[in-house]
């Protein structure tokens, strides 16, 4: 059974919202070397539709640009959507047919690695309440943005602390499981 890993960046104030305004200047070699064991982990990723429509116009653009990049496009890619019909997927990914849970419970019991899954939103909220994901990891930036979409906004969990990394630049990933 493949474990389905959530890698989420979040300020201090919870905000989810727009983290290449508020994120790319703590990126370095550092936080690379972490994204990149994060992503070798895994052999797909699981994407609701907000996220892989941002992520298809972004990476095809850099194949060949890194080892990373390259990983990124190649791996299959499952995509939770109401609206995006199953014909019309590119980049190598698969819309997820029928009731999302069971759609996502069912790729999780296939043979393979680590299934990766970033972005945070109603998809996240969804995978929290069927308890789909087993392990969340929460990139927590130094920052207080004030508004913005929010973390699990009006839902409530218990999570067990498994690990935390520390950055630097002062970003702590703190790795948690449902309890």
């Amino acid at each position: 059974m493949r474990k389905l890993v959530e890698s989420t960046f979040v300020t201090l104030d919870g905000v989810i919202g727009d983290p290449q305004v508020w994120g790319m200047s703590y990126w370095d070699a550092e936080h690379n070397e972490y994204a990149r064991r994060l992503l070798f982990s895994a052999d797909a990723l699981l994407l609701g539709r907000k996220t892989y429509e941002g992520f298809a116009q972004a990476w095809p653009e850099r194949a060949g640009s890194s080892d990373f990049a390259d990983r990124f496009n190649e791996l299959p890619k499952y995509v939770a959507s109401r609206t995006l019909p199953a014909g019309e997927a590119e980049w190598n990914a698969t819309v997820l047919a029928g009731d999302t849970a069971e759609a996502v419970a069912a790729v999780k019991e296939q043979p393979g690695e680590n299934l990766v899954k970033y972005g945070t939103g109603e998809f996240s909220q969804t995978l929290l309440e069927h308890k789909l994901v087993d392990e969340y990891h929460f990139w927590l930036f130094p920052e207080v943005v004030g508004d913005g979409d929010r973390l699990f906004d009006g839902f409530r969990t218990s999570l067990e602390l498994l690990d935390t990394t520390r950055f630097a630049s002062g970003i702590v990933v703190l790795m948690y499981a449902p309890k």
